[in-house]
């Protein structure tokens, strides 16, 4: 098999949570159906996954949509089941949901409720689907899980990104982020031999309409001096979900522009 046909992921069953949201998700479900994979997009919006799918399925790629809210437990249950039911199998896990709306304010603007909420969504939702389908991929004796973490798993956030904006970095982000990692590295040691394999990817600051004094804060701290963009992070994406990465497990890519390494 040649190195182009090992990134290949015709025949692959890929679902992506929030798989059709403007910030990462539709990256990263983009990538896999451009790579030949069945994609499935699921989160709380049923309609915007399958007007996301319909999109897709114009550019000639095979893609569906689902509907997960990853504050429940029950709408994750019937996610497993349906794309089950549906599919047969499940190839790639990319967990990109979040549960934004819990994380609000600063460290001595949050209280104890934001952060059982940022937990239930982040921490409870993230282990029940994770729990799920690798159980189902051990069965079939293979499988891919990314887990989208974040530069602010890895460091602490710079304050003086923000001045001049209204911006805050809520420390739940970097908390439930943070987890995420060493979860995905207890998945790969739990499952590995098992024939499932789980990595996370942890990106920079994505290119959304900020205000312009963190753009230029954001980028003169930047190696490569810009904002992380729609087509940077499907790469990695890909290479994690297909069989290029075989013998890659545990580990977290950093997608980030240097962003950690200075």
């Amino acid at each position: 098999m040649s190195i182009l046909e090992r990134f290949s992921l015709r025949g692959k069953v890929a679902l992506v949570t929030a798989g059709a949201g403007p910030q990462f998700g539709q990256s990263l479900s983009a990538g896999l159906a451009e790579a030949g994979a069945t994609l499935i997009t699921a989160s709380r919006s049923r309609e915007r996954n399958d007007e996301w799918a319909a999109t897709l399925r114009s550019r000639g790629y095979d893609a569906h949509g689902l509907q997960m809210d990853v504050e429940s437990l029950e709408s994750i249950d019937a996610l497993h089941a349906e794309v089950y039911k549906q599919f047969g199998r499940c190839d790639v896990l990319v967990n990109s949901a979040l549960a934004r709306d819990g994380h609000k304010g600063t460290i001595q603007e949050q209280t104890a409720d934001v952060w059982r909420h940022a937990a239930e969504g982040d921490f409870l939702g993230l282990f029940r689907i994770c729990q799920l389908f690798a159980e189902s991929m051990a069965e079939q004796g293979s499988g891919s899980i990314i887990n989208i973490s974040s530069i602010y798993g890895v460091v602490a956030n710079d304050p003086s990104l923000y001045e001049g904006t209204i911006m805050k970095q809520p420390p739940t982000y970097n908390f439930v982020k943070a987890g995420m990692i060493n979860y995905t590295r207890q998945l790969a040691s739990y499952y590995g031999k098992r024939g499932v394999r789980a990595n996370c990817i942890s990106p920079g600051g994505y290119a959304n309409n900020q205000p312009q004094p963190f753009v230029d804060a954001y980028c003169k701290r930047s190696p490569l001096g810009r904002l992380l963009g729609h087509e940077d992070i499907k790469g990695a994406a890909v290479f994690l979900a297909s069989d290029a990465s075989n013998y890659v497990t545990g580990h977290n890519l950093m997608v980030d522009g240097g962003w950690t390494i200075v």
